[in-house]
């Protein structure tokens, strides 16, 4: 468990790594870094991202890269969040 600011956080896992030319989904928020931009490890401009290991990493980039290297993505170095189950019903009509 990671402590931040007195809360505890579990850490998050990720889910599936996606076919190359499909984009990841990172919806929570410890892949944004609002408090310090670090050079993406892809493309070396500054990002306030975070891959699931915490590496500074464009989404984008870590898209391009895992259709550029898909034998080596499937290891997931970059990889979707796992999604909750929904608690919505579907409704039929």
């Amino acid at each position: 468990m990671t402590s931040t600011r007195g809360k505890t956080k579990q850490p998050f896992e990720p889910s599936l790594v996606p076919p190359p030319g499909a984009l990841l989904e990172w919806r929570d928020s410890q892949h944004f870094d609002r408090w310090q931009d670090r050079p993406c490890a892809l493309c070396d401009k500054p990002t306030p991202m975070r891959s699931h290991a915490g590496e500074p990493v464009h989404k984008a980039c870590a898209e391009d890269w895992i259709a550029a290297n898909p034998v080596e993505a499937r290891l997931g170095r970059f990889a979707s969040d796992t999604q909750p189950k929904s608690t919505k019903r579907a409704t039929h009509a």
